[in-house]
């Protein structure tokens, strides 16, 4: 009866994805009546933006929170996010490619990150939360004085930092952004390949480690590879705040706890949230907002109701 309840969750979840995916494809100022090269140049690069960002924010914020069995925790929190636009920024002011950096400045923070959290080789969670917030207000201060030697480039740095769908895609920066998808997904199965250990370790650590779980070993896997899928979704994406926050939490109410359908099935929940963002976004107003503030509007209440219902 349980497994027929969750079927029917994740089928009506699916055909609102595909519902949502046209309705995208379809909104915008000319809605049906666009010409063709409008649909293919500008609103199908915003669909597959939306679903490269979509999954790399909802695997990363599963996995972490996950990891940390704390349900506050995302990409954002632990200043990932914060090390990512920091490479990015960066790699504009220099006039270097974007996306290698951007993972470099994302698995840079995490290192610090862990460093600073880290006792006697082991990572306290509740540790590894505020090193996250110092190490994420340090980035954000270096993203700043970036910002004030930037000159012509800072048109560009506003843009990527509230967090945009609107990328125009050459024939180059194409084929690039199909091989960083491939990467994704390839980084994407390996953290569902841990599904496993990390239903284990929320038995407790000390429970996971006499079940054969290396729970050191796992944390630093889970957090590099988390920081690669952020790094990459802020090189296309820029910095699109709270949805890895939100997905676990909302994929838990549909599928339950098992990260063995947790981690499959939030991409789904991820690429809804930020579809119906973009919509809003694009159509709101007169003019285009950010896909970015649109996420953080929805996000921060939710974070405020997270915190109450916490008692905090």
């Amino acid at each position: 009866m349980l497994k027929n309840k969750i079927g029917i969750k994740v089928f009506i979840v699916i055909l609102l994805l595909i519902g949502i995916g046209f309705l995208s494809i379809l909104a915008g100022p000319m809605g049906i009546h666009a010409p063709k090269e409008v649909i293919f140049r500008i609103r199908l690069p915003r669909l597959l933006l939306g679903i490269f960002a979509g999954i790399a924010l909802a695997i990363s914020g599963t996995a972490l929170q996950g990891i940390l069995q704390n349900p506050l925790a995302d990409p954002y929190i632990l200043g990932i996010s914060g090390g990512a636009c920091v490479g990015a920024v960066g790699a504009i002011l220099l006039k270097f490619p974007i996306p290698p950096f951007a993972f470099i400045g994302a698995v840079v923070c995490i290192f610090f990150v862990y460093k600073l959290a880290s006792f006697k080789g082991r990572i306290p969670k509740d540790t590894l939360l505020l090193a996250g917030i110092v190490i994420g207000t340090f980035a954000s201060s270096l993203v700043m004085l970036i910002m004030s030697l930037a000159g012509k480039g800072l048109e560009q740095i506003i843009y990527l930092l509230m967090g945009n769908l609107g990328m125009i895609f050459g024939a180059r920066s194409f084929k690039v952004f199909w091989l960083i998808f491939g990467i994704e997904i390839i980084i994407s199965f390996l953290i569902a390949r841990r599904a496993r250990e990390l239903n284990i370790l929320s038995l407790g650590e000390e429970e996971a480690l006499t079940l054969g779980v290396q729970v050191e070993t796992l944390k630093k896997e889970i957090f590099i590879l988390s920081s690669i899928l952020v790094g990459l979704c802020v090189s296309f994406c820029g910095a699109i705040g709270f949805v890895g926050l939100m997905v676990p939490h909302i994929t838990r109410r549909i599928v339950g706890p098992d990260h063995r359908l947790l981690i499959p099935f939030a991409p789904a929940i991820g690429v809804i949230l930020i579809l119906i963002a973009d919509i809003f976004a694009r159509n709101v107003l007169a003019f285009e907002l950010p896909v970015g503030v649109i996420t953080s509007l929805f996000g921060v209440p939710f974070f405020i109701w997270l915190l109450r219902r916490r008692k905090i």
